[in-house]
């Protein structure tokens, strides 16, 4: 490669492919470099993957980034053999810096920035670069097919004001950001092309209220009547001035994530968050009144003084606001981040491999663990994917639970009756909750039949008539 300009391809696979299939598609290229960006959802095949290809051809070199490799470089290449280099942190600048010197005659990669690399005294690290302003950063979508079916990933800033000890983001200690012109331009473009959804990766895109309003209005103004956005939000930075804009969005134009995690205020402390969540449900609440914005929020199960009862509590406060999807999520202490340097403290135990979820903590134990992972299976399929809003409010109003206790009763049910070890058509999954009223009914006199007739009605707001038709032949027994 030294006396020849670059042959570069980039290949999109994802972690659903066949791993031979990947194996042969690469090894078929025929490339002297493989490159690889390493998450905690891809990094057990990439390893696989990557060693292998080395053993089937020792002469091709392999480089991996990502936040996977970045905080523990040198460690990481002393214990992978099969690494010849590693870029740490962004990788845009000093990719491109070790491009153009491996075109050169004499390449010398002591010039690249990010850069750990094998050398004959054994592994060597260069300096950190200086962060370049992001729109000097070319938009990757001028050089890659985009087609109309496509999600798009766009970042219009990086970095987080927010400094949260779980997240990657609170190690930045700036956030910088594309201009609006900037991102005016990439957004038509993707308009342009019909995209099915673009999800900003902004770890906090409202983080300055004005931008973020600049932005909506832009989209709103342009909309194509197609495309979707994504955007993870605080939900508390949202004014006046978000709401009358955000007011005028077609149903289905935006959707938004916001992370409210808890309502234990010591819990909140201890990641470094705000401690006062009552902005965020009035806020979110305002959103769900508004109707025209589809609301995700999210928990998250494992942070310090959080306990089973204090979870469920949580759960409660949080499920009331009535948001579209309610995101059940467990603890992840992810290289670098601040709590998983001082794991100890709070007694944690963790998976050794990725996505290092917590398995227990001082203050909830592994079994406590597992039942919140059956709460979250029956809450996705019940409430996050829809079309059960009828039977479960009336389920949960006889009995008189709170939508935790609800959630729990109706996963011991669930799971004692084996129906988590086959998947189920939508249809299935509503005669197993009608199979769950019908164990209420000796406590709970004509549950089963009232619940019937909610199912029923949210049957008719979710099938078409040929699907209940078929429905009712096989009739309510699973």
């Amino acid at each position: 490669m030294a006396d020849a300009d670059l042959d570069v391809e980039i290949k999109e696979f994802t972690i659903n492919n066949e791993k031979d299939y990947v194996y042969s598609e690469i090894l078929r290229g025929g490339y002297d470099l493989v490159c690889f960006s390493c998450y905690i959802w891809n990094i057990a095949q990439i390893e696989e993957l990557a060693q292998n290809i080395k053993l089937a051809q020792p002469k091709v070199e392999i480089m991996v980034g990502g936040p996977e490799v970045s905080y523990d470089s040198r460690e990481y290449m002393r214990d992978h053999w099969w690494v010849n280099y590693i870029i740490r942190g962004e990788g845009e600048y000093p990719f491109f810096q070790f491009c153009k010197e491996l075109v050169l005659e004499e390449y010398d990669f002591s010039k690249v920035n990010n850069l750990t690399y094998r050398t004959d005294g054994g592994i060597t690290e260069t300096e950190d670069a200086v962060l370049p302003m992001l729109d000097k950063i070319p938009f990757p979508y001028n050089y890659l097919d985009v087609e109309p079916d496509k999600i798009i990933y766009y970042e219009s800033s990086r970095g987080c004001p927010f400094r949260c000890t779980y997240c990657l983001s609170s190690l930045e200690t700036t956030v910088r950001r594309l201009s609006l012109d900037r991102v005016r331009r990439d957004i038509g473009y993707l308009l342009y092309k019909n995209v099915r959804q673009v999800k900003f990766v902004d770890r906090t895109f409202n983080y300055d209220r004005e931008r973020a309003n600049e932005i909506w209005q832009y989209i709103i103004d342009k909309d194509n009547g197609k495309t979707n956005f994504h955007f993870e939000i605080c939900g508390d930075m949202l004014d006046s001035a978000a709401f009358k804009v955000l007011s005028k969005a077609r149903k289905g134009l935006f959707q938004f994530e916001i992370g409210v995690q808890t309502a234990n205020p010591y819990a909140l402390k201890a990641v470094d968050r705000n401690e006062n969540i009552q902005p965020i449900m009035y806020n979110v609440a305002k959103l769900m009144n508004m109707g025209n914005i589809h609301i995700h929020v999210d928990m998250i199960a494992g942070l310090p003084y959080e306990d089973y009862r204090s979870f469920g509590r949580s759960f409660n406060i949080i499920y009331q606001v009535g948001a579209d999807n309610l995101q059940l999520g467990f603890l992840k202490l992810l290289k670098g981040t601040k709590i998983r340097d001082h794991a100890s403290e709070f007694g944690y135990v963790y998976r050794q491999k990725a996505p290092y979820e917590v398995i227990s903590n001082n203050f909830m134990s592994s079994v406590d663990m597992v039942k919140l992972k059956m709460v979250e299976s029956v809450l996705d399929l019940y409430h996050n994917r829809g079309g059960f809003d009828r039977a479960i409010d009336y389920l949960m109003y006889r009995t008189g639970r709170s939508p935790f206790s609800f959630y729990e009763r109706l996963a011991d049910f669930y799971y004692s009756n084996g129906y988590q070890d086959a998947s189920h058509k939508k249809e299935d999954l509503y005669r197993i909750l009608y199979q769950f009223a019908q164990r209420l009914e000796p406590k709970y006199g004509g549950i089963s039949l009232s619940a019937r007739e909610m199912l029923e009605q949210d049957m008719a707001a979710t099938f078409n008539s040929e699907a209940i038709k078929n429905f009712n032949r096989k009739g309510w027994i699973i």
